[in-house]
């Protein structure tokens, strides 16, 4: 559970502030850059923000790639599919 708001967004660029609720808190910056290639656009995915001493406990335990890295995949291609059925 969360929220998120768009903070700034251009042709190149889409930043967001990205606020969890649960299952724990967390505060992150995230960051779609787009930059256009031959015929199409290459996005790039970024997620930041702080992580408290606890987490980094987990992180220890957890492959944070494995945990969210399906959801980052996920979402590229539902931004794929998205983008070019409106052509």
């Amino acid at each position: 559970q969360g929220r998120m708001e768009i903070t700034d967004s251009s042709a190149s660029r889409v930043a967001m502030n990205l606020d969890f609720v649960k299952p724990f808190e967390a505060h992150n910056k995230v960051e779609f850059l787009l930059a256009p290639k031959g015929g199409a656009t290459d996005v790039t995915w970024s997620m930041q923000g702080p992580v408290p001493y606890f987490a980094k406990i987990v992180h220890l335990f957890i492959d944070m790639d494995k945990m969210v890295g399906g959801q980052f995949e996920t979402g590229l291609a539902n931004l794929k599919r998205v983008s070019e059925a409106k052509q």
